[in-house]
């Protein structure tokens, strides 16, 4: 099985339904998904995406 590819943040914020500042401000506040690095370029995998997502709703339920 092929893995999946990582998101750029645009593609999180599609993903998401916020803004990009949103996305920015959350990561250096600490409090959104986990990213890192490729080179100079920062980078989402999917899953953590997804599993931060549904630890939110968990929160709000």
């Amino acid at each position: 099985m092929k893995p999946e590819r990582l998101w750029t943040p645009e593609e999180v914020c599609h993903y998401l339904g916020v803004p990009i500042d949103t996305l920015y401000r959350w990561r250096y506040l600490g409090i959104g998904p986990q990213a890192g690095r490729v080179g100079k370029h920062l980078r989402y995998d999917p899953a953590d995406v997804r599993a931060w997502f549904n630890e939110q709703k968990a929160r709000a339920a």
